[in-house]
């Protein structure tokens, strides 16, 4: 066993909470030992954001705490507080990252490198004297007299101490495969079932996988349960057709609805393509044409063409029909088409290829104001191991940065 004088703290996990909790704690003067399976540090960092990064979101505090289901937001106010997206930024920039901002919110690295985001928090792990030790899998966690007993497959360690940052389940090639969920139901904890969130979703529908391929920018799109009026959600945003189904942030940021059902058979996505214009004002633009303009060329002023061709049919249009002699029901089949096209869901593709882990440890049982623990002192939580999920665009890893940070600032 390690001597009980080598560490106070032990972080276990170095993604993204549990380097700047390691961070902080080390600032702080604490003698901080980082553990981590995998034989590099901020895997999941690396392949982030198609490896760039998203780091954070340009957003204040309320709104990005607003992002968030209801319970996560009002968990997540302390953490922000002490460490919000600006700060998060401004401590990157005195480091020396450089950082821009896309139109749709998120923060990048200017270099468009996640390597650049993972080097420079090695930087400061390194300058605040943290130490770091790779490839040695944590088996067990146990309360001892005056702490912890952390054992690994090489070695048991003594510690003060101990934050859990292990991640979630989402992308196990990462190293995320559930370890922590374990460990905090062994220490008291109560698991709110995992389950894969911004994961693309699959349908059954052969004419959208016709579609493989195509983006587009701005489309209205809610999950439906039959017999319900009300959708069970919905967003706005950029809607990418795939081989099996629907991706892309919109679809992707729903997808927790899908998962969070037993059976998502069943589930229906609705897409509206045109979602500024309302179904009375392209009826009317219906109507008023006249001559010999066929309707396939019209819808496609309005929509790519490929699209435009798969919805004139699916409204049962024939492609060369002349607009001025659609009948009224032909006009209405094809706006239904336009404004309300409905896609049977078939489940998602799964932890495999999820960027965030919805469930986890129940925000009920740990304190938001410093992270530790209601059921274990000592034990801190941070990070995607806790049940928090929010949308694409850097929420999820500043959520992380920030109950990490937090952890180290408390510890």
């Amino acid at each position: 066993m390690k001597s009980d004088a080598a560490n106070e703290v032990i972080v276990v996990g170095a993604g993204a909470a549990g380097l700047m909790a390691a961070i902080r704690a080390a600032e702080r003067g604490k003698r901080v030992l980082l553990l981590e399976k995998n034989t590099k540090p901020g895997v999941k960092i690396l392949m982030s954001g198609g490896t760039r990064c998203n780091l954070t979101h340009a957003a204040d505090r309320r709104t990005l705490t607003d992002a968030f289901p209801r319970h996560q937001a009002r968990f997540l106010r302390s953490p922000l507080a002490a460490l919000g997206p600006e700060e998060l930024v401004d401590r990157f920039h005195v480091e020396g990252l450089a950082t821009k901002v896309e139109s749709t919110g998120k923060v990048f690295p200017t270099s468009n490198r996640a390597l650049d985001v993972q080097r420079t928090l090695l930087g400061m792990f390194q300058r605040a004297g943290a130490k770091l030790v790779l490839g040695v899998a944590v088996t067990g966690i146990e309360p001892a007299v005056d702490g912890f007993v952390v054992s690994t497959d090489a070695d048991e360690y003594h510690c003060r101490s101990v934050v859990l940052a292990t991640g979630g389940q989402s992308y196990p090639g990462c190293g995320t495969t559930g370890d922590g969920y374990a460990w905090a139901k062994s220490l008291g904890h109560s698991i709110v079932p995992p389950r894969p969130a911004l994961v693309p979703l699959k349908t059954t529908d052969d004419w959208a996988h016709e579609l493989s391929g195509l983006t587009l920018p701005d489309v209205g799109v809610s999950i439906t349960k039959p017999g319900e009026r009300k959708p069970l959600a919905a967003r706005r945003g950029s809607l990418l057709f795939t081989h099996i189904g629907l991706s892309g942030p919109v679809a992707m940021d729903l997808s927790r609805e899908v998962t969070a059902h037993a059976r998502s058979a069943g589930l229906q996505v609705v897409c509206d393509f045109l979602p500024d214009r309302t179904q009375e004002q392209l009826l009317d633009e219906l109507r008023q044409l006249s001559g010999r303009r066929v309707i396939r060329g019209l819808v496609a002023e309005w929509l790519p063409t490929r699209l435009a061709d798969a919805l004139v049919v699916q409204a049962g249009v024939p492609l060369d029909r002349v607009a001025a002699e659609l009948s009224k029901a032909e006009r209405q089949s094809l706006i239904d088409q336009i404004k309300r096209s409905k896609f049977d869901v078939n489940g998602t593709l799964g932890f495999a290829k999820a960027e965030v882990t919805a469930g986890g440890v129940s925000l009920s049982e740990v304190d938001s104001r410093d992270m530790q623990s209601k059921c274990t002192p000592g034990l801190y939580l941070v990070g995607e191991v806790l049940d928090i999920d929010g949308p694409i665009g850097g929420y999820n890893f500043q959520a992380a940065f920030s109950t990490g940070w937090l952890a180290g600032d408390s510890v």
